[in-house]
């Protein structure tokens, strides 16, 4: 049977690179778990090749797809429609057809405040000041994400403080830009602590902080998920602050595509995680 002919639903994620995604281990559990027809894939493209890729997805057996690095902003400019959250973000993560429209959301902000829901019950009730460290697309998914949850204070720390700075500005009187200088005073109010960067993660260099003077009751987060407890969660434990790791947060952005594509909402199982879980380990 032709790819054009199939009666299943496939989607993919697109990356460049790709090979290193575990989305296909996550749908692909959901898939044998509803017991669904359809399928999920590795889709490794150029950014060169991106535009023609996406347009050709109906003809190629496409509903839909995960968007990954370099493709979020080009994704976002491609859609015809997108979510209120894609278009305050200007970055899509999850596109998928409808009526022949090619429409686009940005799940990064509903899969980190479910990770953090999941893992640390209760936590806005008591999140009056955020640190977030880093400027990068991440960074604005995570304070949109705060603000909307009703996080007062967050201030932003980066090496580059120009770029602390611009997002700052654009993201209201909520958010102050803060020199990395500066560091320790602004976790001595902290109740969540964040890291968007990718220091700490497997083959970059190390997140050198110290977590003294965070509060006795606040809540360390990290977005990396490779390795799956990262010095920064180490300390933290070491600490006995309670830690969020970066693997929830996949976990649950996948679920809102899932359901887009092949008509059921998922959930995020114990199962699940160690699923994903021991594939990280045997790459470590």
């Amino acid at each position: 049977m032709s790819v054009e002919s199939s009666p299943q639903p496939k989607a993919c994620i697109i990356g460049w690179p790709a090979g290193h995604s575990r989305s296909p281990i996550i749908h692909g559990f959901w898939l044998a778990q509803h017991g669904l027809a359809g399928s999920y894939e590795r889709a490794a493209v150029a950014p060169g090749d991106f535009a023609r890729f996406v347009h050709d997805f109906a003809r190629n057996g496409f509903v839909g797809a995960n968007v990954t690095l370099p493709h979020k902003q080009a994704a976002f400019e491609l859609c015809d429609a997108t979510t209120e959250t894609a278009a305050k973000l200007q970055a899509v993560n999850t596109l998928w057809l409808e009526d022949g429209k090619l429409c686009g959301d940005n799940t990064d902000v509903e899969g980190f405040l479910a990770a953090l829901d999941q893992d640390a019950p209760g936590w806005a009730a008591h999140a009056d000041k955020a640190v977030v460290l880093g400027a990068g697309g991440a960074a604005r998914a995570i304070i949109h994400a705060l603000l909307l949850r009703g996080v007062k204070r967050i201030a932003l720390v980066n090496r580059t403080k120009a770029r602390a700075l611009e997002l700052a500005g654009q993201a209201g009187a909520a958010v102050e830009a803060v020199d990395w200088a500066e560091l320790g005073p602004a976790l001595s109010d902290a109740d969540l602590l964040v890291n968007t960067t990718s220091l700490g993660m497997k083959s970059q260099p190390a997140l050198e902080i110290d977590l003294g003077p965070l509060p006795a009751q606040a809540i360390v987060s990290d977005i990396v998920y490779v390795p799956l407890e990262t010095e920064l969660l180490r300390m933290a434990k070491a600490r006995g602050l309670r830690g969020v790791s970066g693997l929830g947060m996949l976990l649950h952005q996948a679920a809102p595509g899932f359901a887009r594509w092949f008509g059921v909402k998922p959930i995020v199982t114990t199962e699940l995680r160690a699923l994903v879980e021991a594939d990280i380990l045997k790459s470590i």
